[in-house]
């Protein structure tokens, strides 16, 4: 079977499975996290055929955001990818290798992967939670969740410790804006810097339209 033919089974099983999915998590996102990791692969010398295929299934399975077993997403997912890539006569190293990139992935877990190309899914999924994409997709988990967008006392979290299970924008302070310092990959650092600096001119448009003084940056400081 040939690369595009086998290509093309994945991304039709990638397609079916977010049908319906909310926009945070769905074929776009994936699409998107593909690309992403297709240029880090480019820049770093990974292999793409283990981080790309890896991108493109990591969202076979996802638990809803307010389940109890959310966390354990990524094993199931990871599980799932491994059935297919099993059932479609993939090399099972290299089944492996993809399952265990996504098994490891979510920011949730906490994990720092042991390969590359684990790494360069990590990164690809992470760059598409900032930037103006994660802008988005952060209000809409917002309309999802039933949350307000921010704290009209304390917006952008001056004086109280972030919460981002009451408020939208406490997501930003919560997790966003320490992304682009916890990634592997200077590939991913450098698509990152952009997607910061426009993080923060959005928060600092925020606070005027709000009548609210938005968050400070330094020239220096690493978000």
């Amino acid at each position: 079977m040939s690369w595009d033919v086998r290509w093309d089974r994945l991304r039709a099983a990638a397609e079916a499975a977010t049908a319906g999915a909310e926009p945070s998590h769905d074929f776009l996102h994936v699409l998107r996290v593909t690309e992403n990791a297709r240029r880090i692969c480019e820049g770093e010398g990974a292999d793409a055929s283990i981080a790309v295929p890896a991108a493109l299934l990591h969202e076979l399975f996802n638990y809803p955001k307010d389940h109890p077993a959310s966390h354990l997403s990524g094993e199931v997912c990871a599980e799932r990818a491994l059935d297919l890539l099993r059932a479609e006569g993939w090399e099972p190293a290299q089944a492996e290798a993809i399952a265990y990139a996504i098994r490891v992935h979510p920011f949730s877990r906490g994990i720092t992967p042991e390969t590359r190309e684990a790494k360069v899914l990590q990164d690809a999924d992470r760059l598409d939670s900032i930037g103006a994409i994660g802008v988005a997709r952060l209000f809409a988990t917002c309309s999802t969740m039933g949350r307000p967008f921010y704290d009209p006392a304390d917006p952008f979290c001056l004086a109280r410790d972030p919460d981002d299970k009451q408020w939208g924008v406490d997501h930003f302070f919560r997790k966003l804006l320490k992304i682009p310092a916890g990634l592997h990959t200077e590939t991913a650092r450098r698509m990152a810097a952009q997607r910061a600096a426009f993080i923060e001119a959005y928060l600092r448009q925020l606070g005027e339209e709000i009548g609210r003084p938005g968050p400070i940056f330094s020239d220096t400081e690493q978000l």
